[in-house]
């Protein structure tokens, strides 16, 4: 019992350790707090953005507990003792259960108020001050346990824009409420003065905004306008800055120098121009430094980099102002983009596109160009082929040839012998005589018939293709092989189309064809008995308008494995023969347009067709 008493002790005692640790824990991850206060309306512009800023630089930096409140003290359009009282009691019962740990201040106004008012409601919170320019005037109103991040545009700076604007500037006008403000921009007269000596300058700070708009509307040349915040035109009615500023550029008729980065674009030609955003997170930096540890007084104040030279260039070429002449550094903004960066990616795919179809067209028409060289190449060298088929099928038939050579010959011999012998006599008969010569004359025209024939045959003219007669053709082939069929003891036969076939061709390669195919049916049938040698050429017409020849012979066919294999380079079935003839038929004839191919008769012996594109009516 007593140990179970000790061991609930020890539980206990680890329990409230436990408890003890969680209660440490959640006091260091206590809620912390920025208070952002800001001279003039949250709802601005410039001082919307430079909230943003501080909020970023919070997030980017900051601790997942930590709260960033805001507050505008407003007090360029509500001035007076009484509204600053009366804000004082609002804000200490406001934040009275809500600790500050850091205050960033935002404006010269928003620093004097705590100058005068902070002991009364965050006695104890340290202040970064922002927004405010690094004059002595300035750093005379910051407290103890504060530090700064200086943001200004200066009176040079303004001079500067504006002599760059108009090269050879005479006179400044001097617009808005800051200029007879010495906490921001200081002694500006004795600055202009060291500068431009000889400047001649129009103070308007204390006019009336309708005044102000009737003045600078009758500007001389060479004049140009600086600008400072505006809050109200001076008979009771509140304006934004940017509102303010916008009615006096309409109305100007000289370049306007601004010096806020949120006024461009709407009031200005541009100038040194504060960067609100760049003032927040400036800002909101060294906030989050001080709220991770860092004592106020260990921060110097320094000097940011939120103003840079900034331009409108829809409104330097209105004012024809040369790049140039900017101060160095510048950023030119609302510049109209040119065709090609606003179609830099169209025109860029066009182009890729076009280049691409350019390479592709080029190559295909070298493609073209080669396929067409190598196609004259490829006839002249199945014309040389053909050539060299038709001599060696002339070589072979050289018997045939002389022997119908020799019968004209022999006929014109022995009637020239008779026809001398007649004209010795006392009284030749001059009629037989007559006939003799006639004799003479016909035989001489038959054997130049077959000379001429073989020429033509042998002859290596260009392919020239002609409308022929496929009818005649076929039976000029079968009559030049007439002798070597008889010769041979070959009947040879024709049995034309009865209608007339034209067709367009190569008069002496279709021949060659035709020639090849019938000396091989008369080589096919050489072994048969004499009254089964035969070989017939006909001719028709077939539908889709093509023509048909078909060689066909009474020999013994061709084996069902050969029928496709007949028409390839070197094959041959002769024990003589090169194997070339029928493929150089097939060549021949789909060149042509055409079709040759080979099978068996019903009736026996092989059948060879060749199929030929009509000639188009004309």
């Amino acid at each position: 019992m007593r140990i179970i008493t000790g061991l609930a002790r020890v539980l206990i005692v680890l329990l409230f350790a436990c408890l003890s640790r969680e209660c440490i824990a959640a006091d260091g991850a206590r809620q912390r707090s920025i208070l952002v206060l800001e001279e003039a309306d949250f709802r601005s512009p410039f001082y919307s953005e430079i909230f943003a800023g501080i909020r970023a630089a919070a997030k980017q930096n900051g601790h997942p507990h930590t709260v960033i409140y805001g507050e505008s003290l407003d007090l360029a359009r509500f001035p007076g003792p009484d509204y600053e009282e009366s804000l004082v009691g609002h804000l200490k019962t406001k934040y009275a259960q809500r600790p500050i740990d850091v205050i960033v201040s935002i404006g010269v106004a928003s620093a004097k108020f705590l100058q005068k008012r902070k002991q009364d409601i965050w006695p104890a919170a340290p202040v970064v001050y922002g927004f405010v320019p690094d004059l002595p005037e300035v750093s005379a109103l910051f407290l103890p346990n504060t530090t700064a991040v200086f943001s200004r545009v200066r009176p040079l700076h303004l001079l500067t824009a504006a002599r760059a604007i108009v090269p050879n500037l005479t006179r400044v006008v001097l617009v808005g409420d800051a200029w007879k403000n010495p906490l921001v921009y200081g002694h500006w007269k004795q600055d202009f003065a060291a500068a431009m000596p000889d400047i001649e300058v129009t103070d308007l700070s204390d006019t009336v905004l309708r005044e102000v708009r009737k003045q600078v509307a009758t500007l001389p040349d060479r004049s140009a306008i600086l600008t400072s915040a505006i809050y109200s035109d001076g008979e009771g009615t509140y304006y934004s800055p940017a509102a303010a500023l916008a009615r006096i550029a309409e109305s100007a008729n000289r370049p306007v120098i601004i010096t806020s980065d949120t006024f461009l674009g709407k009031s200005g030609v541009g100038g040194f121009l504060l960067l609100p955003d760049i003032i927040g997170r400036e800002a909101g930096d060294v906030a989050m430094r001080i709220l991770n540890g860092e004592a106020p007084s260990s921060i110097a104040s320094f000097n940011g980099d939120n103003v840079k030279p900034i331009f409108d260039w829809r409104e330097l070429k209105r004012w024809n102002v040369d790049e140039a002449s900017l101060p160095p550094g510048s950023e030119v903004r609302f510049r109209e983009l040119t065709f090609w960066e606003q179609h830099y990616w169209h025109v860029t795919i066009v182009v890729g596109v076009m280049l691409t179809q350019a390479l592709m067209i080029t190559f295909l028409l070298r493609e073209r160009r080669l396929r067409f060289l190598a196609e004259v190449e490829a006839r002249q060298r199945m014309s040389e082929l053909a050539h060299m088929n038709r001599r060696a099928t002339a070589g072979e038939m050289s018997a045939s040839i002389a022997h119908e050579l020799n019968q004209p010959l022999a006929a014109i011999l022995l009637n020239a012998e008779t026809a001398a012998q007649m004209l010795q006599g006392p009284a030749p008969d001059l009629v037989e005589v007559g006939d003799m010569l006639e004799h003479i004359r016909r035989d001489d025209h038959r054997a130049s018939e077959v000379l001429g024939r073989l020429r033509m045959f042998l002859k290596r003219d260009p392919t020239e293709r002609r409308d022929i007669d496929l009818n005649a053709t076929v039976d000029e082939v079968f009559r030049f092989l007439s002798v070597q069929a008889l010769t041979h003891d070959v009947g040879l036969a024709t049995e034309p189309s009865s209608a007339g076939i034209r067709v367009k061709a190569d008069r002496v390669q279709l021949q060659q064809v035709i020639l090849n195919l019938v000396v091989n049916g008369m080589d096919a049938v050489a072994h048969l008995p004499a009254d089964r040698r035969r070989v017939v050429g006909r001719t028709s017409l077939t539908e889709g308008n093509l023509a048909l020849v078909s060689i066909t012979d009474s020999g013994d066919g061709i084996l069902a494995e050969k029928v496709t294999e007949i028409f390839k380079p070197f094959f041959t079935t002769k024990a003589q023969g090169m194997g070339i003839g029928l493929s150089i038929a097939r060549t021949i004839i789909e060149a042509h347009g055409g079709r040759i191919w080979a099978e068996n008769a019903p009736s026996g012996g092989a059948v060879f067709h060749i199929s030929l594109p009509l000639v188009a009516p004309g």
